[in-house]
C-alpha cells in the first residue's frame, strides 16, 4: 500500500497521485505556494483520492476561496465510505474546521492524533501559536500547546517540521536552551521551511538577539517566494527588529513593500495585525503618527473584517479604530464582542474589550484610564491570542502610559518584571526605566 511521508497508508493505488499529494502536504506544512496545484495533479491522477480533495480544500481556505473549499470538502465527504478510518477521521476534523467550529475541531483533532499521531496535516492545525490551541482564548494555552507537542515528540523524533513547531512552543514559555537545537536542526535539515524561519525569528526576539534576527531574515527572506503565506509576517518580524534597532526607515520600507503591500498574499488578519502593530509601536517609540496610513488600514479592516470572531484579529481591528479616533466604530466593535461573550461564544471573554478601550484612552491622552484598564488584564494577556512578541504591544502601551503620566516607579517595576530577552521595549522615555 502506498504511504505518505510519515508512513501513513493512503487510499490510492496511483504512485503519481501519492507523489503529488505528498508534495502538496509539504508545501502546506512549509507555507510555500503551489499546494493547490500539487493537489490538482493528485486528483487528475486519481479522481477518487479523497485526501487530495481535503488538501486542496485546505489550500483554498488559506487563500480565502470559501466556495472552492466547500466544493472540495463535499467531494471528499462523498468518498468517505470508501477510505480508511484515519482518512474518515481526517475529513471530520476538517469539516468542523471549515464550518468555523473551532472547539469541536480541536476536540476532534486531539482524539485523532491519539490514534494517528503522525498525521502531520491534522496536527498542523494546532501546532503553532496561530492554531486551534494558540487562538483558543483560554488561560494557560501557551503551556497547553507545549504539553500537547511534548506528548507527541516520541512519534516524530528529529523530524524537521515537528521540531520547528515544538521549538517555537518551548521558546514562547522561556525554555530557550531546549528550543534552540530543535529549531536549528529543523532549518539545517530543510531550510525551505517558513515555519522554521518563523520559529528562529521568535527565538531571536525572546532571547534579545536582535542583530542575529536581522542577519538571519535578511539572508532568508530573499529566497522565499513572495507568494508564500508567511512572507508578509516574516517581513514584519524583520521590521520589528529594525524598529528595536532604531532603524525606522528600514521598518517602514518593509511596511510598504511587504506586510502592508497591496499584493500581500498572507491571511487577511495577518496583514492588518502586522501593519497596525508596527505603526502603533513606532508611535510608542516616539515617531510621528501617519494619519494616511491609519486611514487606509481602517478602510481595509472595515471591508475585510466586518464582524469579530477571532481574538488576534479582533484586538487589532480595535487598535485601528482607536488609532483613527473612530469612536462609533470602536464601540460598535466592542459591543459585538461583548454580545458574543455574553452568549458564551467568545472564549477570551472581557479581555479584548478592556484592551480596546485602553487603546482608545491612550490615544485621547487619558493615561490613568489606560493604566486602569490594562493592569487588571495583564495576568491573562495570553488570552488575546498570538505570540508573546505580538502581545508585547499591550505591555508597551502600559509602559508608555506610566512614563507619560510621570509614574516612573511603576514603569521601572513593570520593566524589571519583564522576561529578560525582550526586556527593553522601544518607548519614549524608556531610558527612565533603567534603575
Amino acid at each position: 500500500m502506498l504511504t505518505d511521508r510519515y508512513g501513513l497508508p493512503l487510499s490510492t493505488t496511483s504512485a503519481a497521485a501519492r507523489d503529488a499529494y505528498v508534495e502538496g502536504v509539504d508545501l502546506l506544512l512549509t507555507v510555500y505556494p503551489g499546494a493547490a496545484a500539487s493537489f490538482e495533479r493528485a486528483i487528475a491522477a486519481d479522481p477518487a483520492f479523497a485526501l487530495a480533495y481535503i488538501g486542496r480544500a485546505r489550500a483554498a481556505q488559506l487563500a480565502g476561496k470559501t466556495e472552492a473549499m466547500r466544493a472540495d470538502l463535499a467531494m471528499a465527504s462523498s468518498r468517505a465510505e470508501e477510505v480508511s478510518a484515519r482518512e474518515r477521521s481526517q475529513i471530520e476534523v476538517f469539516r468542523s474546521l471549515f464550518a468555523g467550529q473551532s472547539v469541536a475541531a480541536l476536540a476532534a483533532l486531539r482524539t485523532h492524533v491519539q490514534t494517528w499521531p503522525r498525521d502531520a496535516l491534522v496536527l498542523s492545525l494546532a501546532a503553532n501559536q496561530g492554531g486551534l490551541i494558540g487562538m483558543s482564548g483560554l488561560s494557560g494555552r501557551e503551556q497547553d500547546l507545549t504539553d500537547f507537542l511534548d506528548g507527541l515528540a516520541s512519534h516524530y523524533g528529529e523530524d524537521w517540521w515537528f521540531e520547528a513547531h515544538r521549538g517555537m512552543a518551548l521558546s514562547e514559555i522561556g525554555r530557550h536552551d531546549e528550543a534552540r537545537p530543535m529549531i536549528e536542526r529543523s532549518l539545517a535539515q530543510y531550510r525551505r521551511n517558513a515555519y522554521g524561519a518563523h520559529a528562529f525569528a521568535h527565538l531571536c526576539y525572546e532571547t534579545g538577539e536582535q542583530d542575529a534576527g536581522i542577519e538571519f531574515l535578511r539572508d532568508w527572506l530573499p529566497v522565499y517566494d513572495r507568494g508564500g503565506g508567511l512572507f508578509g509576517h516574516l517581513s514584519w518580524h524583520l521590521g520589528l527588529f529594525e524598529l528595536h534597532a532604531g532603524n525606522l526607515e528600514g521598518g517602514l520600507r518593509l511596511y510598504n513593500e511587504a506586510f502592508c503591500a497591496d499584493d500581500h498574499r498572507g491571511a487577511i488578519h495577518q496583514k492588518l495585525s502586522d501593519s497596525a502593530a508596527f505603526l502603533w509601536r513606532s508611535e510608542l517609540a516616539g515617531h510621528p503618527r501617519d494619519p494616511a496610513r491609519w486611514a487606509k488600514l481602517k478602510d481595509y479592516a472595515h471591508e475585510k473584517l466586518p464582524r469579530p470572531g477571532m481574538s488576534l484579529a479582533d484586538w487589532h481591528v480595535a487598535l485601528t479604530y482607536a488609532a483613527t479616533g473612530d469612536d462609533a466604530a470602536l464601540e460598535g466593535w466592542i459591543g459585538a464582542i461583548e454580545e458574543l461573550a455574553s452568549a458564551g461564544r467568545y472564549p477570551s471573554g472581557s479581555v479584548i474589550p478592556a484592551v480596546a478601550r485602553a487603546f482608545a484612552a491612550y490615544r485621547r491622552g487619558d493615561y490613568a484610564a489606560t493604566i486602569d484598564l490594562i493592569e487588571p488584564m495583564l495576568p491573562e494577556r495570553e488570552r488575546i491570542g498570538g505570540s508573546r512578541a505580538q502581545g508585547d504591544l499591550v505591555e508597551a502601551t502600559l509602559l508608555q502610559a506610566y512614563l507619560a503620566s510621570g509614574r516612573d516607579a511603576e514603569a521601572r517595576r513593570l520593566a524589571a518584571a519583564r522576561r529578560s530577552g525582550p526586556a527593553r521595549l522601544p518607548v519614549t522615555g524608556g531610558e527612565r526605566t533603567v534603575a
